[in-house]
């Protein structure tokens, strides 16, 4: 296959010469012209698949030039660049032909992404002519609305291919290359050669062999375990107006995130039957047997029950309020006053604030002094609610006599809150699990412990709001290490 080949017509040598390294970087063949007179010529000795046109430019201008290209090649794509971008120079370099234009001074990026579209912009270009030129291949009713078809291919999300009746790819669009993870498809290649995906070859080859008017639908997965890409294709017969067949027009949707959301309400729908039907079930035998009476002769074992069904009380509360957090940290309009605040002392509130909790489960919190002020742009409710969630953690999955360590130090660019225990650790196997909504590890250590399995992912959801991250270091059976970086604004003593 012929490099692809680029043409940049400036009167300014470093605007030619940074293109052309820019571009070359790229893998592309880059020519450079002075002036339109000789970028004309050029272009007449040679085909260029791109023309980078200054808009200003002595003798022939970059107007004029754009028409000239268009006599000689009506598929000529062009990208005006210029100084003097305006809504009016974009309209008339639209009406005469132009793709897009890049207004000066552009960075390498802005260059390079423009470049891609308008090359994008010419393969269609030259796939509809070819179209047009192997008329027996095609399929009529696109081949009879080119516009439409290239309108629907650049605006689709959708994967769009197209296979005529000798099993040929003839048409597909970006996102059919992006959803089947392959870098090309080539036009004229049978289907089951350049295909890497056996199922969607087999769906193909089903509805070349169905009626007209059936549709085949299939799901199937791309990628490894760990990467898949789930994958709904719908097939359908093309025909002519003589119920001959075409070929077959396969549409693909990427449902990963679909297939998320239905585990994601498994998930809830698990939780909820073991996290609210137990307690709520307890606190009914509670009630019960306070009600009828039989706990009435003992005050202190009514006291007991009624304290139990309390606890169990809040812990359906702390899930409600979990449940409204995650909900609110995903809401994509998510307003929060951010301002300066002392991790020191947000992390100081938080752990005086634990004495009791810790006391209770027989553990000690240990956090190192440090007496240096360090400062992040933050919301401060939500920073609390991070280290809070971090520190119960840590208590609740200790064990009696044990210790959690909290300390406060920088690392780059960055604070760092690492928060240790002496728990019952993590399988290594679970640890990339954590943080995914209501996971909790299942353990016969862990099995009393009272969770909704969403603390971690409130985390994980603060930390990005913030521009931070969690590591994880766990042994299972030794302890755990969660630590919180955070971009630093400032460090004073």
């Amino acid at each position: 296959m012929s490099a692809t080949r680029i043409l940049v017509i400036d009167d300014e040598a470093g605007i030619r010469e940074g293109c052309r390294r820019v571009l070359t970087g790229e893998g592309f063949e880059v020519d450079t012209a002075p002036d339109g007179e000789a970028g004309l010529e050029l272009f007449r000795a040679g085909q260029y698949d791109l023309m980078l046109v200054d808009l200003r430019m002595p003798g022939l201008s970059g107007m004029e030039l754009l028409e000239a290209l268009r006599g000689l090649d009506p598929d000529a794509v062009a990208v005006i660049i210029t100084a003097y971008a305006s809504l009016d120079t974009a309209v008339e370099a639209t009406k005469r032909g132009a793709y897009d234009y890049l207004a000066k001074p552009f960075t390498p990026d802005e260059l390079t992404a423009v470049t891609m579209r308008a090359l994008a912009h010419r393969r269609l270009l030259v796939e509809a002519r070819r179209l047009r030129e192997q008329r027996e291949r095609d399929l009529l009713a696109l081949a009879g609305e080119q516009s439409r078809l290239r309108t629907i291919i650049d605006c689709m999300a959708d994967g769009l291919l197209v296979i005529n009746r000798d099993r040929q790819v003839v048409l597909f669009n970006p996102a059919a290359l992006r959803i089947l993870r392959q870098d090309e498809l080539p036009v004229g290649a049978l289907a089951s050669e350049c295909l890497n995906v056996p199922e969607l070859v087999a769906v193909i080859e089903a509805t070349l062999q169905t009626q007209a008017s059936t549709r085949t639908q299939r799901e199937f997965s791309i990628g490894p375990a760990h990467d898949e890409t789930a994958v709904r294709v719908i097939a359908a017969p093309v025909v002519d107006e003589k119920g001959e067949g075409l070929g077959v027009i396969a549409v693909l949707r990427d449902v990963t995130a679909l297939k998320e959301v239905e585990r994601v309400k498994a998930s809830f729908v698990n939780m909820v039957s073991h996290e609210l039907r137990a307690p709520l079930s307890a606190m009914r035998g509670y009630l019960d047997v306070i009600l009828e009476g039989f706990a009435s002769s003992d005050p202190e074992k009514e006291r007991k029950m009624l304290e139990r069904a309390r606890a169990r009380t809040d812990g359906l509360l702390s899930l409600v309020d979990d449940l409204l957090t995650v909900s609110r940290l995903d809401q994509v309009h998510v307003s929060r006053t951010l301002e300066p605040v002392s991790v020191t002392d947000v992390l100081s509130d938080t752990v005086q604030l634990f004495a009791a909790e810790a006391d209770k489960h027989q553990v000690a919190i240990e956090c190192a002094p440090n007496l240096a002020q360090f400062t992040v742009m933050a919301n401060r409710e939500e920073l609390q609610e991070l280290f809070t969630n971090l520190l119960s953690n840590a208590i609740k999955y200790n064990r009696p006599g044990g210790s959690v360590s909290v300390k406060l130090d920088t690392v780059g660019e960055h604070i760092r809150v690492a928060v240790s225990d002496t728990g019952v650790g993590i399988p290594a196997h679970a640890i990339a699990d954590l943080g995914r909504e209501f996971f909790r590890v299942k353990t016969p250590e862990t099995r009393e412990v009272i969770g909704t399995g969403l603390g971690l992912s409130v985390v994980k959801r603060i930390l990005a709001a913030h521009h931070g991250r969690l590591d994880i270091a766990s042994e299972e059976g030794k302890g755990s290490t969660f630590t919180a970086l955070l971009p630093k604004l400032g460090e004073g003593v």
